[in-house]
Parts: structure tokens; sequence; C-alpha cells
């Protein structure tokens, strides 16, 4: 089973479509709210190779990138086999 963690405001339309986008392909996600858990922005920084906007999405641990790049591997047919869906 694929493990995805998305680091995400509340409100940020960039986080709504990504987790859209997860929910359509029937992915659960571990969404990880900054503004309930500001500390954990520095983790996201570390862990993105520090990316400090949102959503950031990793799959089992692996740095995926943000909303816009997710919908591009979704273009592209790649998406899926990343997600294993």
């Amino acid at each position: 089973m694929v493990n995805v963690d998305i680091y995400t405001t509340p409100y940020c339309p960039f986080c709504i479509r990504a987790k859209k986008l997860l929910a359509n392909k029937k992915v659960e996600f571990n969404e990880i709210d900054l503004s309930e858990n500001p500390d954990k922005f520095e983790e996201m920084l570390s862990k993105s190779n520090g990316a400090r906007t949102v959503p950031q999405i990793f799959v089992n641990g692996e740095h995926i990138g943000d909303c816009d790049h997710i919908h591009d591997l979704d273009q592209k047919g790649e998406l899926d086999k990343i997600l294993k869906v």
C-alpha cells in the first residue's frame, strides 16, 4: 500500500486541487495542515529540499512535488505508476 503525505494550509486553492486529484484516484493520504501544525513547516522544508509553498506531496517518503507537478505527472500517465493505482 502506498503512503502519501501532503502538506497543506486551509483555503489554499492548489492544496484543494491536489487533494481532489488524489481523492478522484481513490488514494488515501495523510494531510499535514501547517496552520494547525506550524512546527511541521521545518520538516516539510527539510524533506522537500527547501520548497516553501504548499502543497508539497510525498509518496512513500519520496518528494513528488507541488500541485502543478502532480497534475503534469497525471497528464503524462506517470502519476498512476507512482501511486500504483
